[in-house]
């Protein structure tokens, strides 16, 4: 598709970008939808966030996307924000009303939460431990503890963003979450389900993972958001000792079918937008 005139537009704000299939995916979905919108990326942390998104309000967006490391400082420069986006207190979708206010949402508790009960996951019935408590951590324990967790431990290289995300899930949704200390694996014995939301074993901690692999129980499920690479040594580690995994590819789709209908206001090409992404990994897989 080539912008004209009428081109809705819509950016992905974050930093780094390069390993993303979402650009290709969501122009995938538009195309397939016929609707004359396009999205790309700006690459930015932020430092300059509150100014890119004050501009963005003067220019013809439909909205825009947001993730690490903006995804909790982007609430500062919105006007409104989805109740459970406001309990959550993390943001990876705003749209653009059409009084030109932006409000927050977040697709990806609902990608995630997708993702699992796909994979047949039965939330209320299983531990979780969660590696990350950023935005794409927040989004996930949220989302958790809203359809009924137990138990949900949360660990961070920042201890006061853990402690953050502990007490507001405690606050806001149930009394399920405890905060463990970084590098405290004591507690991963205790987890049905282990989640990777930190963010190592992508970009330039492609190789590593936060969990020895020591720490990993034959009997567990282990998650990590990242899709790119398609197994982080996290999942490579718990695949290893006969624990069955699931990469980020899933949630992406279904954050990003959530996004595509917020923008649009019509439903999305889910299966365009799958066999997009499942092309992408097959070209870096060599396979086509």
């Amino acid at each position: 598709m080539k912008p004209d005139i009428n081109t809705k537009f819509i950016t992905l704000l974050g930093d780094p970008l390069a390993q993303s299939f979402a650009a290709r995916m969501q122009n995938k979905g538009y195309e397939a939808a016929g609707l004359n919108m396009l999205y790309f990326y700006t690459v930015t942390g932020n430092e300059h966030l509150g100014d890119i998104v004050n501009g963005l309000r003067y220019m013809p967006f439909a909205g825009f996307a947001v993730t690490k490391p903006n995804k909790v400082k982007v609430l500062e420069y919105l006007d409104e924000l989805d109740p459970l986006c406001k309990k959550m207190g993390s943001s990876n979708t705003v749209v653009k009303l059409p009084d030109g206010r932006l409000k927050g949402y977040n697709t990806d508790g609902v990608g995630f939460y997708t993702a699992l009960v796909e994979a047949g996951v039965k939330v209320a019935e299983n531990v979780f431990f969660c590696f990350g408590s950023g935005g794409a951590g927040r989004a996930m324990c949220s989302i958790l503890a809203y359809h009924g967790a137990p138990k949900i431990y949360i660990t961070d290289l920042f201890p006061e963003s853990a402690h953050a995300l502990v007490d507001d899930i405690n606050k806001n949704f149930a009394q399920v979450a405890e905060f463990v200390p970084h590098e405290d694996f004591s507690k991963v014995a205790a987890a049905d389900i282990v989640l990777n939301a930190s963010g190592v074993g992508m970009g330039k901690s492609i190789g590593q993972s936060p969990l020895p692999k020591k720490y990993i129980k034959k009997e567990q499920f282990y998650f990590d958001a990242c899709y790119n690479p398609a197994k982080t040594q996290f999942l490579m580690d718990a695949e290893a000792a006969g624990c069955k995994v699931l990469n980020g590819l899933s949630m992406s789709l279904y954050q990003g079918t959530a996004q595509v209908e917020l923008w649009s206001g019509q439903k999305a090409p889910v299966e365009a937008m799958r066999q997009e992404l499942l092309d992408i990994l097959a070209e870096k897989n060599g396979e086509k």
